[in-house]
């Protein structure tokens, strides 16, 4: 095997590049926190449970089988917290069951997903208030129901998904509550017809929902959750087409409350590598700048999957795959014929694909509205207990973009980084600065992910650390 790439993340376009990128002649060393790979979609369930069934476990088991198979040294359970550059490439350095690793490899594919975007309203840090991508883990990972009656809230196709699992498991969903217009819906159906497999499970589902008699709440959002320590009801009210609350609203008993305005491209590990990025709302905000095959304006880094732009599962394979033959083209084991040839057919399943993934996308841009409608008293930030009132202040007092805004407030400067607030920090500073490209994007800076001193130092005796001198007195 030639000198190799890491591939960080374990989802669909991790594995598809790993793969692609191994049976090029690369040597492949994956990276992924969770114990085993299939990323969100194609997530396995633990050895306890009998095997899942439908069709996105008949994908995520065929996809192990050929990983485990293959020449791929893949590191599950790391939790990659760092990345840099190299004098042979790039440095990465994770956590995992026998403590700190550190890997350099002279290539690096970022597969790294989305972060679920949840856009503040009263009540959104109540207990029993959680994200959709979130209670699709739980559903997954351990058939746990997020609640005993759950409001199913937000948009995009997790919102059937959700509600059928929880129906699936048992459970109750109080409502259905859409952003998006039946209008929407209809007119995304031409690009949706291009997977038509999508499709029709999509049709399914909604047609289970029904049968099931929850109702279905289209062009609604939730305004408001009460409750103290839980969810003891759910507010949702009709909404202009960028999200505006413009009528009267309803209340939904419930004890749970599932909800997810949109995903947003993780693009921290190609800004931390200098790579650029470019913002477009249709494909999820700011995503990194790349080619057809996933190569940024970075020699010897690529992204797969969503990173470059929201795009869905199917498309993330073909994408990751096509990043593992760039890589392998650019390492000179794959000659540039083999290349052409192999390259085709997937850059033509991964554009069939996209446009799928591509209309949902646009339909979970974020909506202005949503976000204008924010109260003042509403906290933003929840790792730093910062309202919209202490954001507008300093809007107000001078403050034009998304750093400097942190720097004033501490606005994204807990634990997730800005993860959950930063597009809507972004949106709500974007008119007074000229835009939402003038509003920027926060500095990603490593740790990737939280992780404990201990995990880093490991188990060491003091008086076995060579400790210089102490300085005269």
């Amino acid at each position: 095997m030639k000198p190799g790439v890491a591939v960080i993340g374990g989802g669909p376009a991790g594995i598809g590049a790993a793969l692609s990128a191994a049976r090029a002649g690369l040597a492949v060393t994956l990276f992924d926190e969770q114990p085993g790979a299939g990323g969100q979609v194609y997530r396995p369930l633990p050895a306890p449970f009998a095997a899942d069934s439908g069709p996105d476990a008949e994908v995520g088991r065929r996809l192990r089988a050929e990983l485990a198979a293959s020449s791929v040294d893949a590191r599950f359970a790391r939790k990659v917290w760092f990345v840099g550059p190299a004098a042979d490439g790039y440095e990465v350095r994770a956590v995992g069951p026998e403590g700190a690793e550190t890997l350099t490899a002279p290539r690096l594919i970022a597969a790294t997903g989305t972060t679920e975007r949840i856009v503040p309203f009263p009540g959104w840090t109540t207990p029993g208030v959680m994200g959709l991508a979130a209670t699709t883990i739980m559903l997954k990972a351990q058939h746990l129901l997020p609640g005993a009656n759950v409001v199913v809230a937000g948009v995009g196709p997790l919102l059937a998904a959700v509600a059928v699992g929880i129906l699936k498991q048992g459970g109750r969903v109080a409502a259905v509550v859409d952003l998006a217009g039946v209008g929407e819906w209809a007119a995304a159906m031409p690009a949706m017809a291009a997977r038509g497999d999508l499709l029709a499970r999509g049709i399914g589902w909604v047609a289970q929902i029904k049968r099931a008699g929850v109702p279905m709440l289209a062009r609604h959002a939730v305004v408001a959750v009460d409750g103290g320590d839980r969810v003891t009801a759910v507010h949702v009210a009709p909404v202009d087409a960028s999200g505006r609350p413009s009528g009267p609203s309803r209340t939904i008993a419930a004890d749970s409350l599932a909800i997810g305005h949109g995903l947003i491209p993780a693009t921290e590990i190609p800004r931390i590598l200098g790579a650029a990025v470019e913002y477009d709302a249709a494909r999820g905000g700011w995503i990194t700048r790349a080619d057809a095959y996933g190569a940024t304006t970075v020699p010897g880094l690529y992204v797969a999957g969503d990173g470059a732009g929201i795009a869905g599962a199917a498309a993330a394979l073909e994408g990751g795959r096509l990043a593992g033959l760039a890589a392998a083209r650019d390492a000179g084991v794959l000659p540039a014929d083999r290349f052409a040839a192999e390259s085709a057919p997937l850059l033509a399943a991964s554009r069939r694909a996209a446009r799928f993934g591509g209309a949902m996308a646009r339909m979970m841009a974020i909506r202005p509205g949503l976000v204008a409608a924010i109260a003042h008293d509403t906290v933003v930030c929840r790792c730093e207990d910062v309202t919209r009132g202490e954001i507008d202040e300093a809007i107000g007092a001078g403050a034009r973009d998304v750093n400097q805004l942190k720097s004033w407030t501490r606005c994204g400067m807990g634990p997730c980084q800005a993860r959950i607030c930063g597009d809507v920090v972004g949106e709500l500073i974007a008119p007074a600065v000229g835009g939402r490209l003038a509003a920027g994007i926060s500095t990603a800076r490593p740790p990737l992910r939280p992780l404990p001193y201990h995990a880093l130092a490991g188990t060491f005796a003091y008086d076995e650390l060579n400790l210089p001198a102490p300085a005269p007195s």
